[in-house]
């Protein structure tokens, strides 16, 4: 059973419809030119979502329910059939983890000799297998970046049998050379370097656990992040399906300084090493030795999905999917301003895709159209990996996702942004509908940060699914200074808990960033042909195997 929603909630959201649907149930169909986003229904819902009455739409929390069961009421609202069965809603097992290092005795061993570490200062650890207690007594293995590549002829494990072992990597991914400037996407990150591919390595590997050596430069954000994360928090992974290893860290680079010096290695000159593509691991003469306890607990979250079917007696087995995570950082804290709002990040996103739903089911496409919502992005793209690893429609018929997140409320722009579309032949299909509305396609940056591998398309991405994240661009209409310096002053707010909404705020922008994603999946939709991989790109042979 669900929980009751609230009278409270019933109200806002009962209000909210009255904004979002005025008179428009009865109103005749509409061509699919009219297929346009109105301001009135993003607006309420995007007031609603981002209120204090869903309480900063947290993981675990009465706010994600309530998130949950308001969407679920506004899809039937709306017009768009369940994607499971009868629900709107698909089920996501995650699990909640807390480290326990005062009720645990595990350790660094150099040559036979313990070393003095103090938890979060010095390093940080946690299960990544939902599993509460592990015992250790396993050999540690330094293993480069920890990287398997074919088609960069790059392997870092070198065919060794590592099972049982504790694997000791770095981050990001080796650098370019002279000779190869182009390695790895030259200055740009590719998914290799991300900490997540590393954890999914090492259990790929058969390894009984991974430590990460942070550094700032390497990591592109301070040990304090870490901290945060990993010993003042709790988090959160899948409960079931690939799991990771049993245990999972980092260490700070002093740490893995004397680590390696105390069992007889120089850092610094297998790092040098670690750049060659002759690297091979190299066992450190130390040992993770102990108990590690941690706290966990196991919760059922929800991605909610819709459909608008497809009018044409074939494509419409095929279906486009556009999404938004619906979760933020709930409430925390026990004084002050406890809601994380989340306001841009993501209710922007959540109450984009109601709106542009409400236009959809008006004006359906040859192929189907799905509206999802995904649970936990914040937590690691959790709800969308779940959705990828037991799709509501087969994955093969799966032609595009189109995600977005933190929409502009700055106002008008001139451009879009569509970082990754160049990847597959979505960037054709993004530049023919950004010219069709007068926009431009925002010039594309080497991504040094590794954001195509951050927000929820890149689930699809990894099954073989054509997708990217539609960004707001930057040339604004009015007032350029002014409009510049609102948006810089959004990053003092990202993931704070004054990430709120503002009535006064100028939302042409954002209903133009909807209206853009709607037009771009429209033309998906009606294509005579599905949009396909670049030739040589990673992900593409993901889509080769699904067919």
């Amino acid at each position: 059973m669900h929980k009751i929603v609230s009278s409270l909630v019933l109200t806002a959201l009962a209000g909210s419809l009255a904004l979002a649907y005025p008179a428009q149930a009865a109103a005749p169909k509409a061509p699919a030119s009219a297929a346009t986003v109105k301001e009135a229904p993003l607006r309420a819902h995007l007031a609603f979502l981002s209120s204090d009455a869903v309480e900063g739409r947290g993981t675990g929390q009465r706010g994600g329910e309530l998130t949950v069961t308001y969407l679920e009421t506004q899809a039937a609202a709306i017009g768009l059939q369940p994607v499971n069965g009868g629900s709107f809603r698909q089920p996501v097992k995650i699990a909640g983890v807390r480290a326990l290092p005062e009720k645990s005795s595990i350790g660094l061993v150099a040559n036979g000799q313990p070393l003095p570490l103090k938890f979060g200062a010095d390093w940080v650890w946690g299960p990544g297998d939902a599993q509460a207690d592990h015992r250790l007594d396993a050999e540690l293995v330094f293993v480069g970046y920890g990287i398997n590549a074919p088609e960069e002829g790059w392997d870092d494990f070198k065919g060794q049998d590592l099972k049982g072992k504790v694997l000791v990597m770095m981050v990001n991914d080796p650098r370019p050379t002279a000779a190869e400037p182009k390695r790895f996407n030259g200055e740009g990150l590719t998914y290799y370097g991300r900490w997540t591919y590393k954890l999914e390595e090492a259990a790929r590997q058969g390894a009984a656990g991974v430590l990460l050596i942070h550094t700032d430069a390497s990591a592109s954000y301070g040990w304090s992040v870490v901290q945060n994360s990993w010993a003042n928090a709790e988090r959160f992974q899948l409960a079931e399906g690939m799991l990771g290893t049993g245990l999972q860290g980092w260490m700070t680079d002093a740490t893995a300084r004397t680590l390696f010096a105390a069992g007889g290695q120089d850092l610094d000159k297998l790092r040098a090493a670690a750049e060659g593509k002759d690297f091979r691991p190299v066992a450190l003469n130390a040992r993770v030795r102990g108990e590690a306890r941690a706290e966990v607990r196991t919760l059922n979250e929800f991605n909610v999905a819709g459909v608008v079917p497809g009018t044409d007696p074939k494509l419409k087995d095929e279906v486009v999917i556009y999404s938004a995570h619906w979760d933020h950082m709930g409430k925390q804290g026990s004084s002050g301003d406890t809601i994380f709002n989340g306001a841009v990040d993501n209710a922007s996103g959540t109450a984009a895709l109601l709106a542009m739903a409400q236009e959809a089911v008006r004006n359906p496409a040859k192929r189907s159209q799905m509206f999802l919502w995904v649970a936990a992005e914040e937590q690691g793209l959790l709800g969308s990996a779940a959705y990828a690893a037991k799709p509501l429609w087969p994955i093969e018929k799966t032609v595009a996702n189109l995600n977005l997140d933190s929409l502009n409320f700055v106002g008008l722009v001139k451009d879009v942004s569509t970082p990754g579309s160049e990847r597959t032949d979505l960037g054709e299909m993004a530049a023919a509908t950004a010219k069709e509305m007068g926009l431009s396609i925002a010039p594309r940056r080497p991504d040094l940060g590794g954001g195509y591998f951050r927000s929820d398309h890149f689930s699809f991405a990894k099954a073989g699914v054509p997708a990217f994240s539609v960004g707001a661009g930057h040339g604004w209409v009015k007032d350029v200074e002014a409009s510049n310096a609102k948006q810089k002053a959004y990053r003092e707010r990202y993931h704070q808990a004054n990430d709120e909404y503002d009535p006064s705020w100028d939302l042409a922008g954002m209903v133009q960033q909807a209206q853009f994603t709607l037009n771009l999946g429209r033309r998906v939709a009606d294509a005579p042909k599905a949009p396909q991989w670049k030739a040589g790109d990673p992900f593409g042979k993901a889509r080769t195997a699904a067919k």
